[in-house]
This record gives structure tokens, C-alpha cells and sequence, in this order.
């Protein structure tokens, strides 16, 4: 649903920030006090279940109260997070509030993460002939991980960071080739636009976002929606960070189940390959 938001009329923005400040007292509500509440109509509504693919009020009410139900029966981790912290705040209380917002980023985007499309991307990356990574920003320091990874198990894998690079890469891209682009805000042109090549050439595109709607969502084959929120000292980007590891890293795992042996053998050889540039503790260390 927040990451339905920017999607949304206004009048529907409104209602859904209503329903995300108090979900169980929407819950229990009935059209008509949740119209009210909001200030808008029956009829917004109504259309702001079918936004969210919803069959009506009835359903958006059950989904609230489970969901509500779930965060109760978890330990205070993911509960009144709040919107980050005050100026003069002590470490201790940055500590916990770090930990427990990221926390609840990781949990709210291993809930809502479409399983389906998820193993679709997964078989997708681990058959592909070669896999195309775009990102930028914040969102790099991620793709580069998975990059690194995909490296030491031996997949033909790129990392493009600048469009000039990424377009004509994305251009040799054709069927049975991934292109997976990276973005927060799926806004973000230097992502978007070499998706939109690769997938012409017809290659299997993978999107990476907070935002099931925007530009980089409907450019892919295949989105994986990730769940972050824009705080105060941390914006979008980097608020994304753990959300987008989490997903990658399933992504990752997944491809190494396909073919465990291949990918053991892989990992011990460029474990051996850089073993002589580690130190070794000397007697009595």
C-alpha cells in the first residue's frame, strides 16, 4: 500500500494515509467512518480496493486485521519504529531504532515479496546466457554484491553504473539473456531506460523496486517490490539498502540451488585463488 502511494489520486493518497497510520482501527471500521474519517466518499473507497487489486472494502478490512494480527504476535521489533529520531537523541536510543527499523524493512518486504516472480527470476538468471545489471546511486553499492557473487560461481555476469555504457551493453542483449535493473524510486532514467532496450531485444527483464507502478515496474518482465520507507536523516535511497539485499539475496541462493555442486566447486576454487593473501595467526596468537 506505500508503495502504492505516488500512484494514487489525491483524494485516494489521503484515505490510503489514513488506513497506514491506524490499520487495526480501520479494521474494525465501516466504509462509511473510514469515509469519514478521511474526508472523502464510499465511492474513493471503493476505489482505492481496487487499486490495491482488491475486491472491496470487505476484503481490504480482513487483510488489516491479519496483518495486525501478525505484528502483534511478533516481539516489539517491528512495532512503533516511528519516523526516526530525534536530534539530540543519545547513540543508545540510534542503536535501537536502527535496528528495529531495519528489522521492520526486512520483515514488511519478506511478507509482500511475490514468491512467484521471484522463482521466475530465478530461473530466469540461472539458465541465462549472460546477466545485465543496471544501477545507480545507492542502489549500486547492492548491484555490486550481486555482481561479485554471480562472479565466484561463475556466471557471465556485467555491473553498469553509467547509461552511456549500459545502453549500448543492453543493445547485444537478446532472448535467453537478463537484464535486471535496480532502482528505489523506479524513476531513475539510467535504470529505466537500458530495461527498456534489453526487453526489446528480448532478454528477460527484472525490476528492483519500492514502487509496483513506476517506470522501472512497468518496463520488466518481472517486478520484486521492496518495502523501505523515507525516514528523516535517511532518505529513499538509503533506507532501500537492506530491502533490495534481501530480495538480491534470495535471488542469489536461489540460483546456486539450481545446480549446488557446480556452484560448490565454483566457491572452492576462488576461495583457494585468493587464500595466499590472507594472513595466517603466527604461534600463540
Amino acid at each position: 500500500m506505500r508503495g502504492l502511494l505516488p500512484a494514487l489520486t489525491p483524494a485516494e493518497r489521503a484515505l490510503g494515509e489514513v488506513v497506514l497510520a491506524d490499520p487495526s482501527g480501520v479494521a474494525a471500521s465501516t466504509i462509511t467512518d473510514l469515509a469519514a474519517r478521511s474526508g472523502t466518499s464510499r465511492t474513493t473507497v471503493t476505489r482505492f480496493c481496487q487499486a490495491l487489486d482488491l475486491s472491496g472494502y470487505a476484503e481490504l478490512r480482513l487483510a488489516l486485521a491479519a496483518e495486525s494480527g501478525r505484528a502483534e504476535a511478533r516481539p516489539g521489533w517491528t512495532r512503533d519504529v516511528g519516523d526516526g529520531v530525534a536530534p539530540d537523541a543519545p547513540l543508545e536510543a540510534v542503536l535501537d531504532w536502527v535496528a528495529k527499523a531495519n528489522a521492520q524493512v526486512i520483515e514488511e518486504t519478506a511478507a509482500q515479496l511475490d514468491v512467484a516472480a521471484l522463482t521466475a527470476a530465478v530461473d530466469a538468471m540461472a539458465g541465462a546466457r549472460r546477466i545485465d545489471l543496471y544501477a545507480v546511486s545507492g542502489s549500486r553499492s547492492v548491484a555490486m554484491d550481486l555482481h561479485l557473487r554471480l562472479h565466484r560461481i561463475g556466471l557471465s555476469c556485467f555491473l553498469w553504473t553509467d547509461v552511456h555504457e549500459a545502453l549500448p551493453s543492453a543493445a547485444l542483449l537478446r532472448k535467453g539473456d537478463v537484464a535486471l535493473g535496480i532502482s528505489h524510486s523506479g524513476e531513475t532514467k539510467e535504470v529505466v531506460e537500458p530495461v527498456i532496450q534489453a526487453r526489446g531485444n528480448g532478454a528477460t527483464t527484472i525490476a528492483v523496486t519500492n514502487f509496483p507502478r513506476s517506470s522501472l515496474a512497468k518496463a520488466a518482465d518481472l517486478t520484486l517490490v521492496t518495502s523501505a520507507r523515507e525516514i528523516a536523516y535517511r532518505p529513499g535511497d538509503m533506507a532501500a539498502r537492506h530491502a533490495q539485499m534481501i530480495v538480491l539475496d534470495c535471488l542469489y541462493i536461489g540460483i546456486t540451488q539450481r545446480d549446488h555442486v557446480r556452484t560448490e566447486q565454483a566457491l572452492e576454487a576462488t576461495r583457494a585463488a585468493v587464500a595466499p593473501h590472507r594472513y595466517r595467526p603466527g604461534p600463540g596468537a
